[in-house]
């Protein structure tokens, strides 16, 4: 009987574990962005809150920071000010898409007044149901969380996804 109250013991350690593996390895490919780096960025054209027009292809020649955030994500806010730092000392060199997949257009528009993202390329990406971020640029990129980002180069190529900000001078010519 010994064996088999061993046996049994390794069952109740080894069952919960796999299960925490395989929760855990779904989770992250699941909320993993479908952008891989050495592919072209998906091409879209969209309206900016200040109304202008805007295309991802109209930024061809200058790296491209795609920041993808809610009004109602805390971590995503919280990242504003280093985003705001990168614009100010690298903006010559980085352009700064902020892409907040929204319901309500006026709590995006709040949440830009209140932040302070004082860079020009603000989109709201609508999202029209309660599907989690089923906005039409979130899903061009298979984004499935926030915040997530997606660094393209002058050439037009994705060079990184979900980057730490403090790593995105390597990106920069």
């Amino acid at each position: 009987m010994p064996g088999r109250a061993r046996s049994t013991a390794k069952q109740k350690f080894f069952i919960p574990l796999v299960i925490l593996v395989l929760w855990f390895g779904g989770r992250a490919w699941y909320f993993a962005p479908n952008a891989s780096a050495g592919e072209p960025a998906a091409t879209f054209t969209v309206t900016l809150a200040n109304g202008n027009p805007f295309s991802l292809e109209g930024l061809r020649g200058k790296t491209v920071l795609l920041d993808f955030w809610g009004s109602w994500c805390g971590p995503c806010r919280a990242e504003v000010p280093q985003l705001q730092q990168l614009y100010r000392e690298r903006g010559d060199e980085l352009a700064i898409v902020s892409i907040a997949i929204e319901r309500d257009s006026s709590r995006w528009l709040n949440a830009l007044a209140r932040d302070g993202r004082s860079w020009p390329y603000q989109i709201m990406d609508e999202t029209s149901s309660l599907k989690f971020l089923n906005g039409e640029l979130a899903d061009l990129y298979g984004i499935n969380s926030v915040p997530s980002n997606v660094v393209v180069n002058g050439a037009g190529e994705v060079v990184a996804v979900n980057i730490d900000l403090n790593d995105l001078s390597t990106y920069l010519p």
